[in-house]
């Protein structure tokens, strides 16, 4: 037992510091995004692929083998260990003004361990069904990401300007989760570190009459703070009498959750250079004047704040055969402030309405595999942040996504999560990215935890 467990910690130590080490090294970005340029990066979802498939519905999303990551009351369900890795794949097509860019991207999406306190085998052995339980869990998960690579020309006064925008690098968390539940009341509480650099550079090329020049702009940020969101879970279950007359449950329930934080701070060190740099022509300047540096500093240390969020969510589910439920979540974006990256235009607050639902032919089938396949569907619908042109960024989409049980040696059986999503981002008309996003999610489950051994 011990040395499973000591495999299975391991493996998730590693797997993180090989994450940690590979987020610190930016390369050229794989895909382009424009909207990068604006706040820390373009927003990842914080849910993991058995939630994808349903449209990212977390706030009621609680499993015996599976982890919610934004919804920490969700854990005081766990029922066996579950070790999660997720990886993605993303096509997007971006057209612009009758111009059109198609961009391939994937990466390692997050690693996860969660574990309920007491063993469910232990449980058995007592001869009694708990009221109380209490799952844990560690997490690290990308929270933001900066990919873009753009060109501009612009003529004013017949003078001609050529542009050249590049960023990279992103932010991530990594989170320690407490879950607890008594009866069918849970609540929970996610404590994490924000962490993350960022680059952004900028070339602006001007020519004249015996020279081109160019203005070289350089920043260069890190970003660190704690971070925190609470949980809260509620089923309401339905129940019929028995052969005995008594009041059991019927399988059927009403789950409501709620999980939000308030407005949370952040700190920043920054590195800025603003230099000019003349070239072509300028062969015949003094050295001193081929390059000159306008602006040089470093370590500047400044505060920033990141918005206050709030979901609610109600589903109802015939447990172990379908469930359906519907979400919103709003985020207090016009409250974003970093002074180590003005932006030109506000935030506004961002809104976000999910639909979905999940179907099982039957839970118990032996010698029908697709029959205990997990189906699912979803719709959303949300506005983003920001802005192009005055006009607010939306995106709209739709989900699918399989849930494929695999039962390994011991009969203990673990999932590989499929979800497929395709959609719409950007202001129609103007600028849209139309893309379609694949994900894979890997839960291994083990319930030989703390399990002690007895003999009755």
């Amino acid at each position: 037992m011990y040395s499973c467990w000591y495999r299975l910690i391991s493996v998730f130590v590693f797997g993180t510091l090989c994450y940690l080490g590979t987020a610190q090294i930016t390369t050229d970005p794989t895909s382009n995004s424009p909207f990068s340029r604006l706040g820390l990066g373009d927003p990842v979802g914080q849910y993991f692929a058995s939630n994808a498939g349903m449209a990212g519905i977390s706030s009621v999303y609680h499993h015996p083998f599976h982890l919610n990551l934004l919804n920490p009351a969700s854990h005081g369900w766990l029922r066996a260990t579950a070790f999660e890795v997720g990886i993605n794949a993303k096509y997007t097509s971006l057209d612009s003004q009758g111009e059109r860019t198609q961009e391939w991207d994937g990466n390692l999406n997050y690693l996860a361990i969660g574990f309920p306190i007491r063993n469910p085998i232990n449980e058995s052995l007592d001869r009694k069904e708990p009221e109380f339980g209490w799952g844990m869990n560690f997490a690290l998960i990308p929270n933001s990401i900066v990919n873009y690579d753009i060109q501009t020309t612009s003529t004013i006064e017949e003078e001609t300007t050529l542009g050249a925008f590049k960023g990279e690098g992103g932010t991530y968390k990594l989170y320690w989760g407490n879950g607890f539940r008594y009866k069918t009341f849970s609540a929970g509480l996610n404590l994490g570190y924000m962490f993350g650099r960022i680059r952004n550079t900028r070339l602006l090329f001007f020519e004249e009459e015996f020279a081109y020049y160019s203005n070289n702009f350089s920043d260069d940020i890190s970003v660190n703070g704690l971070v925190w969101n609470l949980g809260l879970g509620y089923d309401l279950l339905f129940k019929e009498k028995n052969g005995k007359g008594e009041l059991v449950s019927n399988g059927k329930r009403l789950s409501f959750g709620a999980f939000g934080n308030s407005v949370q701070g952040f700190s920043t060190t920054s590195d800025k250079i603003y230099r000019r740099v003349y070239s072509l022509n300028s062969a015949s300047l003094p050295v001193n004047l081929r390059s000159d540096t306008i602006f040089n500093a470093s370590g500047i240390k400044e505060n920033g704040k990141m918005p206050a969020q709030v979901g609610i969510g109600v589903q109802y589910e015939n447990v172990n055969r379908y469930k359906v439920a519907v979400e919103y979540v709003n985020t207090g974006w016009s409250n974003y402030e970093n002074p180590s990256k003005p932006e030109l235009e506000p935030f506004k607050n961002s809104h976000r309405i999910s639909i979905g639902g999940e179907y099982i032919p039957d839970y118990t089938s032996y010698n029908r595999y697709l029959n205990r396949v997990s189906y699912r569907l979803g719709l959303l619908y949300e506005t983003d942040p920001r802005s192009f042109e005055g006009e607010q960024l939306n995106r709209r989409g739709i989900t699918l996504g399989l849930g494929l049980p695999i039962v390994l040696p011991r009969q203990q059986t673990s999932f590989v999560n499929v979800a497929v999503e395709a959609g719409q981002f950007g202001v129609k008309d103007l600028i849209t990215e139309n893309y379609f996003q694949f994900n894979v999610g890997f839960t291994l489950n083990d319930n030989s935890w703390f399990f002690q051994r007895k003999f009755n």
